[in-house]
Order: structure tokens, then sequence, then C-alpha cells
């Protein structure tokens, strides 16, 4: 059997806490290195950086030239739409993401527009109109690069489905924020094995003991605080991309899935389907999709 390969979606590797920077003080050194090698080891074999602001974005492509096995997304945050406007000149704010979009791609390296969307949870950052216009904004970064679009929505459903109607929406990102509740398993369990993908968000969002799928976690590993920083260790209470097998673990057992070879190559040919379409299977896909519809 061949090992389990994963993808994982969504890592935000431009946070401070990978350059060992919590609440604004030093605890350790950077320490992406270490942190991609722990993902390689666990079975990764790529992972999408997430860029949030167009400053944000030119980090994302800095990191995912160091190896080739890290890609990234450009785009804008709902939360720091108001850059847009900030910069005093908003079109010459967009032309400068899609000169980096268009300089990613080139590079083989950016592969969607995001993190993008709706964040009525914290319009402290940024107000619920602002956020509306340069959402649809980046719609046309997503139509003249012909990328798949990284999405984001928290509390603002019915706006977000308003402005989603125009366009297709077929693959959803499944995290450890969405393990939370016995509700969210059930959420879970309704999506169509075929349309689903997986991520951490790292450094956020990890799979918390208090969480409803807890016991379907298998894969474990040591942790230490901040405070007593020990590269062989994850550091409590930072989410990792290696931790995206315990996303892959408990999605299979709230949807009674036994066969976790062959539900990691499923997720992961999804994932190709919409950001590597270039590297796709064609056979394993062919098998696959064949697969999935027989169940």
């Amino acid at each position: 059997m061949a090992p389990i390969r994963m993808i994982d979606i969504a890592v935000n590797f431009t946070d401070g806490m990978f350059k060992g920077i919590y609440n604004g003080k030093q605890h350790h050194v950077s320490d992406i290195a270490t942190v991609l090698s722990r993902a390689w080891n666990a079975g990764v074999d790529r992972i999408i950086v997430t860029g949030g602001s167009l400053e944000e974005s030119k980090e994302a492509l800095a990191i995912a030239e160091t190896d080739g096995r890290l890609f990234c997304t450009v785009g804008v945050h709902p939360t720091r739409c108001k850059e847009f406007e900030e910069s005093g000149d908003p079109e010459k704010h967009f032309q400068g993401l899609l000169a980096l979009a268009k300089e990613g791609i080139q590079k083989g390296k950016v592969v969607a527009i995001g993190e993008c969307g709706l964040d009525y949870d914290r319009l402290h950052f940024c107000p619920p109109e602002v956020q509306k216009k340069y959402f649809e904004k980046q719609f046309e970064l997503a139509y003249a690069t012909k990328l798949p679009m990284f999405l984001h929505m928290r509390a603002a459903a019915e706006d977000f489905c308003e402005i989603m109607e125009r366009n297709i929406n077929k693959f959803t990102g499944v995290n450890g924020c969405s393990l939370k509740m016995a509700e969210n398993l059930d959420v879970v369990r309704g999506i169509p094995v075929e349309r689903m993908m997986i991520e951490t968000d790292s450094p956020y969002c990890e799979i918390k003991s208090t969480h409803a799928g807890i016991n379907f976690v298998k894969s474990l590993w040591p942790s230490k605080k901040k405070e007593k920083y020990d590269k062989e260790c994850l550091v409590k209470g930072r989410n990792e991309p290696c931790l995206v097998r315990q996303v892959l673990e408990v999605v299979a057992g709230c949807k009674g899935i036994t066969d976790i070879d062959l539900f990691s190559a499923t997720l992961y040919q999804n994932t190709c389907r919409v950001f590597f379409p270039q590297d796709l299977d064609a056979a394993a896909d062919a098998l696959l999709a064949g697969r999935n519809e027989s169940q």
C-alpha cells in the first residue's frame, strides 16, 4: 500500500508565530524549516501558503520560492480590505495584486486568489460595506488570472451567498475549526467526499481535547510550551501542517470511512483538480471518480 499523501491547502507561514513571536514577544527562533520537516515526514507533500494582504502575499510568494513543494495565494483577507482605500489609490493597489499574481503564476507558485471573502465576526477591523466591495473586486483577479479562489466566510452567510450566486463554488475545505462541535461533525458528514479538501489553517484552528472529533484522532506528536521550546516537539497551542493528518482522521472517523488510504487519495485528487490541474494523474482520477460514484 502506498503511503498516505496529503496536501494542506492553508498554512499562514507569514504569521509571527512561525518566527517565534507571540503577542509581540520573541520566545524562540524562526522554525519554518523544522515545521516543514515534520510536515514532509507526516505525509504532507504540498502546502499552500496563505496571503492575506498585498504585503503578506509578497512574503507568501517569497516563502513559496524556498521549496518546490510550497505554493501560495495572492489576495486580501476580508478583515484587511481597508488597505485598498488606505493605500490612497484602490485601483493601483488592485493592480499591484494582479501584477504579483501574474509574477507568481510565471514562477509556478501562485495557485489561487485569496484569502478573500466576508468576516462579520470581526467588523472592528473592517466594516461590511468595505468587505463586500473588495470581495467583489477580487473576483476580477480570478477572472484575469484564471485561478480558483480561496474563500473565507464567518457570520456573513446571507451576503456571502448573494455574492457567490453568480459564481460556481464546487469544493469545501475542512480544518480543525470545522470539527469543534457535534453539529459541525454533522455538517462534515453531509459534504460529499468528492467535493472535499482538508487544511490546518495553522498556526490557528488546532484540534483540541475539548473538540467533538477528538476521539477519532490517532496521530499524536509531543508538544512543549513556547517558553520551553524544543525543535523536536510541537509548540503547545500552535497548529502545524503535520496536523493535517489529524483533520484527515477526524473527517474519516465521523464519516465512517475505514479505508483511510483511499480517502486520502480522493482528497489529494480533489485538491489537484482545483489547485494543481496540470499534475493530475488521469488514470487515477478516473478510477477515483468511478469509486466515488459507486459508493
